[in-house]
């Protein structure tokens, strides 16, 4: 029998227990992939840039900024391409579903991040055959079941037209599908010379200007500068990346990271304890065993890997079923959940695995090596 199979045979003892116990790893271990998988989707920010950088006004979010700005700006050395943008916030039939619109001019939007939004010369073609075209994210298009010809109508919350209206209709020009499965691509792009010329105020001003640095350019550097550029105007700004921006609105709602970390923590530490308790009772059943192999001659190391063994079999098995569900509840759910179970979140589940396998053996596995031969059989 290879040292494998005896760890094997050992954790198979009690098969009920050693099943409760990986189902208790494969509940947790599911856990943290669904909540990993929700920081690393459309929802989170980590698939922002840390390059492109938005320039909104100082004083909020809801004041917009001149669109004069956009000279200054631009004059800028430092700076390859600038972008700007109006947002309208609306819905479709009821309030709660809720449809964002970033108002843009969509060749500028190709030069500062159309290639993060996976935008292509087709689909700037076909919303320029008409002000009111539209093109819409992959992930909203999937979530409202719309297609490429649509005729829709967003209500604003906000924005009015001219004629008191709030009622803004779109025809869908185009799918546009993100760098990858980890761009947000739930939203709609519109364009920003209708939006401009229909609605009732705020006329020629932005909600942000967005900007692409030149290579080799500090983006911390140039937002600084950009800064200090309007700090005496009457419109001040304030500049930061795009992932700074997302992540600093994903935390007007709540700290979606933190909240995940002591969810994860919780479930992991629970399972510690869970399975620390009863490996170090599994070991003690087999006290009068491990003197009896001791003094066949297998060494206290052996005695050490071979405990150690079976509670990283059990982490496994029960890593590989959890991290598999949530494998597929990230492909069931679709895109509108923003759940992607990409590469780094298995790699990082993958080290936790064995990370709380050895850890959680640790304990029983070296009271099993220092327990003295003659005490061992006194047990019997």
């Amino acid at each position: 029998m290879t040292f494998l199979d005896l760890a094997r045979k050992n954790a198979w003892r009690k098969p009920l227990r050693t099943t409760l116990l990986i189902v208790c790893i494969a509940v947790a271990f599911l856990i943290h992939g669904l909540t990993a998988s929700f920081l690393a989707g459309s929802q989170g920010a980590s698939a922002a840039s840390d390059n492109i950088l938005g320039v909104m006004s100082a004083s909020g979010r809801g004041q917009p900024l001149p669109m004069a700005h956009r000279a200054r700006i631009a004059a800028d050395p430092d700076v390859a391409a600038v972008g700007y943008m109006t947002r309208l916030r609306g819905f479709i039939d009821v309030e709660k579903n809720v449809v964002p619109i970033s108002a843009v001019d969509p060749a500028l939007l190709m030069e500062t991040n159309g290639r993060e939004l996976g935008l292509t010369p087709d689909l700037l073609e076909a919303i320029g055959q008409g002000r009111d075209r539209v093109l819409v994210g992959r992930a909203l298009a999937e979530a409202e079941g719309w297609s490429v010809g649509q005729n829709i109508t967003v209500t604003t919350f906000q924005v009015a037209k001219q004629d008191g209206g709030r009622d803004w209709r779109f025809v869908i020009a185009g799918i546009f599908e993100g760098e990858s499965a980890s761009t947000d691509t739930y939203f709609t792009i519109a364009r920003y010379d209708y939006v401009n010329a229909a609605r009732a105020k705020d006329k020629d001003t932005v909600d942000a200007f967005i900007i692409k640095p030149r290579d080799g350019v500090s983006p911390g550097v140039l937002a600084a500068h950009i800064d200090a550029l309007f700090a005496n105007s009457a419109a001040p700004t304030r500049t930061q990346s795009e992932k700074q921006f997302l992540e600093a609105f994903l935390r007007q709602y709540a700290d979606i990271g933190l909240i995940v970390d002591l969810v994860t923590g919780a479930a992991f530490v629970t399972l510690l304890m869970i399975v620390i308790n009863t490996m170090a009772f599994a070991v003690r059943e087999r006290t009068f065993e491990i003197a009896v192999l001791k003094t066949l001659g297998i060494s206290r190391m052996t005695i050490l890997t071979l405990v150690l063994g079976e509670t990283l079999f059990m982490f496994i098995i029960g890593g590989a079923i959890g991290l598999a569900l949530a494998r597929a509840g990230a492909i069931f759910a679709g895109p509108s959940l923003g759940l992607v179970f990409s590469p780094v979140v298995l790699l990082h589940a993958t080290a936790i695995v064995l990370v709380l396998g050895l850890t959680t053996g640790l304990v029983p596995a070296v009271n099993a090596m220092r327990t003295p031969i003659m005490k061992a059989f006194r047990t019997r």
